[in-house]
């Protein structure tokens, strides 16, 4: 049964007001691209969009968990089969300490794969004595620090199309060819983390595991036949930011009628473009992909659940996420009002913690950074919080990355303020590294066995 209103059309968007969109210099450009991608082959399937709306409606029962995480904003020039596998190994690790900590399977989705445009809470950054474009993602323009380099390229998205076709094709190789198969454990302990302390309780995890899998096999299991061992569904997601973008690849499904965003997965709707009246809500609308959405302590519990009635008018189970990011100060105070308005009335929504965005700092010389106690506080919060209203904490929504960075204070390797400057590469937002990432993933472990 459809849920797309008899008035949607993937253009319907375009009589709203849409936010955070670029100011293109040539309409006739952008009218070219999102001819250009009607005109492609849909990056990912509707019958693949359909399978991951059940695995999140497992996680709203409690059968499951949500592991959501990569990169703050993907790079066009890091496309790199090493940085795809080390973005995967590091999720794969966390998913291994997740189900063999907590017992319950987990949902693997990747910010990846079409993560190259952010919205800005400035429209302008000065440099110098200029005034130039804030950087937006390299879908829409450079992230050079000039006002030539800043000038909206409707071609890039074009480009970023191609380079998410790349990318999907090496995770589809990675994640079904063997190297995710779950004998390989110990193989997916980077050098870097392997001598840390988290690194150590990770190897010491992965023996238990081998010595299960050996336990299973002499008791006469036939562990080969067994496709979950060997293989692993990762799916992909980004925020559907730039409409000109999720227009031009949306298409009707041939089975059902329905229309999907075949750019990804799973599309989510940020803080900023949230508006029940704006544009990025109505695309949404009328799209059946499983659909996000970032919930800051602005939001109201009516917001919350009109927001629920638009999106998910159906009530269909997997259908509706919120990211809860409300910082670590107010999580406790805020969450629990918009936990009931959304339960009292009956909608099925997977909450998840976004425990990145709402715990941003700079340091005195103006670096942005988060810290790692704020954003494990956050979790602990949002557990706390789901558990006081009785609504399962269904996932958590991370930016990591596998380079050993240093972007985020804290940690079990503690990193400094005067640590940053070494290895801060991130393109806009501060990101976990590999050994902060494991880190959160054993605490989280913790989090998800606590007495309710």
């Amino acid at each position: 049964m459809t849920v797309t209103p008899s008035t949607w059309s993937p253009r319907s968007w375009r009589d709203l007001t849409a936010l955070q969109q670029p100011q293109w210099p040539d309409g006739a450009a952008v009218d070219a691209a999102v001819e250009r991608l009607k005109a492609s082959p849909p990056l990912v399937f509707a019958g693949e969009a359909r399978a991951l709306r059940d695995q999140l409606a497992k996680v709203i029962d409690g059968r499951a968990f949500l592991l959501q995480a990569g990169d703050c904003v993907e790079s066009f020039n890091e496309l790199s089969t090493m940085r795809i596998r080390e973005k995967l190994k590091i999720m794969l690790q966390m998913s291994a300490v997740l189900t063999y900590g907590a017992t319950l399977p987990v949902v693997k989705v990747g910010r990846i794969a079409g993560q190259f445009t952010k919205p800005r809470s400035e429209p302008f950054e000065r440099i110098g004595d200029e005034e130039i474009p804030s950087f937006r993602g390299h879908m829409i323009h450079d992230d050079a620090r000039t006002a030539e380099a800043r000038v909206p390229d409707p071609r890039r998205m074009v480009e970023g199309y191609n380079q998410s076709a790349s990318t999907l094709n090496l995770l589809r190789a990675f994640t079904k060819g063997g190297y995710a198969d779950l004998t390989q454990v110990h193989l997916w302990n980077k050098d870097f983390v392997s001598s840390s302390p988290e690194g150590r309780r990770y190897d010491q995890l992965a023996g238990e595991i081998e010595r299960a899998l050996a336990f299973m096999a002499a008791c006469g299991i036939d562990l080969v036949s067994e496709r979950r061992l060997h293989e692993v569904d990762v799916y992909t997601s980004h925020e559907g930011l730039l409409l000109e973008y999720e227009e031009g690849l949306t298409r009707q499904d041939s089975i059902t009628g329905d229309w999907y965003d075949c750019s990804a997965h799973l599309l989510w709707i940020g803080e900023r473009t949230r508006q029940l009246d704006g544009a990025h809500v109505e695309f949404f609308s009328g799209v059946h992909n499983p659909i996000g959405v970032k919930i800051g302590p602005t939001a109201t519990p009516a917001d919350v659940v009109e927001l629920a009635e638009r999106l998910n008018p159906l009530r269909v189970p997997g259908r509706l996420t919120y990211y809860a990011r409300m910082g670590a100060e107010h999580v406790r105070e805020l969450l629990p009002p918009l936990l009931r308005a959304v339960r009292d009335e009956g909608h099925p929504v997977l909450w998840a913690s976004d425990p990145m965005h709402g715990n941003g700092i700079r340091t005195a010389t103006g670096v942005k950074t988060r810290r790692f106690d704020a954003i494990m506080a956050e979790l602990d919060g949002f557990f706390n919080a789901c558990w006081e209203v009785g609504v399962w904490p269904g996932g958590v929504h991370l930016e990591f990355t596998g380079e050993d960075v240093t972007e985020c204070l804290g940690g079990a390797d503690d990193v400094l303020e005067e640590h940053l400057a070494s290895r801060y590469e991130t393109l806009l937002d501060p990101r976990l590294n590999a050994r902060q990432s494991l880190d959160l993933a054993f605490r989280l472990a913790e989090l998800m066995r606590a007495p309710r």
